[in-house]
């Protein structure tokens, strides 16, 4: 008995946040495993309804802390985005077969050097309103070539330029534009300047690798941070064939969850 009460209550706290399909009604083994990484200025929290439905629905997920996000307190100097992207590829040690790889945002650069590094351990790449960047891009490079999106007029770069902060008049219009109060509260409530370094390193990428991975597109329709127009260029580039779409602004999984663990449950079948 006391085996089986553990079971139900497991959860593995290292480099990600883990939960296991014993916590849930839908039966003894997993359908599939979702790693959910989130983008800049955000941290785990946003995925918690998105996380809910999925484990609900009989899957395991794996929801990363990038560093220097959210309870993570390395310098931003440290940090580039070879980092990130080895946390995730340290996090597939929880996990046995492959994985559905989600990004949002910024997460999308991660996501695709993840691919690149292990594509064997991944089922699909979902990007969420993300950079899905070219060989030889870097995020900073991707969001310059967005002349739609309303982001850059509200960055200030601290004096040793290794963080980049967003206006606070301008955080929620921009990211939970179409959210509830309580979404916007949450969102200023965990709100960190975002380190910077990681916009400047590009990525390389093989078709033998990144190339080979599955890849699915969920285009946010009202997004102001990186516009529609981008997401259909880039969309384009990587030859993306599978292309869903949320009526929403950049942060569908706090404005419109269910819409959200809807869609990666259909990509999951």
């Amino acid at each position: 008995m006391k085996n089986m009460f553990l079971s139900l209550l497991s959860a593995v706290f290292v480099l990600a946040t883990f939960s296991s399909c014993a916590d849930h009604d839908g039966g003894d083994t997993a359908r599939n495993t979702y790693m959910l990484v989130h983008g800049a200025w955000q941290a785990p929290y946003v995925w918690e309804a998105v996380r809910s439905d999925l484990v609900k629905a009989g899957n395991e997920v794996i929801v990363v802390e990038l560093p220097g996000h959210g309870s993570d307190m390395t310098p931003p100097h440290q940090l580039s985005l070879d980092v990130y992207s080895s946390m995730v590829v340290d996090a597939f040690s929880q996990v046995d077969g492959k994985v559905i790889l989600v990004g949002h945002s910024m997460g999308g650069m991660v996501i695709t050097q993840v691919a690149e590094k292990v594509p064997s351990k991944i089922r699909k790449l979902v990007y969420i309103g993300a950079f899905l960047p070219s060989s030889g891009q870097s995020l900073g490079e991707l969001a310059n070539t967005d002349p739609d999106s309303r982001l850059g007029p509200q960055l200030i770069q601290s004096a040793d330029g290794l963080t980049l902060d967003v206006k606070p008049d301008s955080l929620t219009y921009l990211f939970i534009n179409d959210g509830t109060q309580a979404d916007k509260e949450k969102v200023v409530a965990n709100y960190r300047p975002e380190p910077a370094i990681p916009f400047t390193n590009q990525v390389t990428l093989t078709n033998e690798r990144f190339g080979a991975v599955e890849k699915v597109y969920i285009k946010t329709l009202k997004d102001i941070v990186i516009s529609p127009g981008l997401q259909d260029r880039m969309i384009a580039k990587a030859g993306v064939q599978t292309i869903y779409q949320i009526d929403s602004g950049h942060s569908p999984f706090l404005a419109r969850p269910k819409a959200v663990s809807d869609l990666l449950l259909k990509i999951g079948k």
